[in-house]
């Protein structure tokens, strides 16, 4: 497989992700399994579509989420229920 297709594969592993990120494996792993990260398995495996992270990277840069996933806090504050 060239270069090019490696580096721009639709279906990550998690080690592809944790790389793009830039952030540890173990990281990858925990965020998937609580639903932080869009990605879903392949039997016991962790899979992520490009596309998806790219999407997911661009919500958490605007702090765009979901309406009904935001609550406020009695404070006032803003609280965002991770799923």
């Amino acid at each position: 497989m060239g270069e090019d297709m490696k580096n721009n594969k639709d279906i990550m592993e998690a080690k592809d992700v944790a790389e793009y990120l830039h952030v540890h494996l173990f990281t990858v792993h925990k965020y998937a399994r609580e639903g932080k990260i869009p990605a879903f398995k392949i039997g016991a495996d962790w899979r992520f579509n490009r596309k998806s992270i790219e999407r997911w990277i661009r919500e958490k840069e605007h702090g765009t989420r979901s309406v009904s996933s935001k609550k406020k806090e009695p404070n006032g504050d803003l609280f965002v229920k991770s799923n």
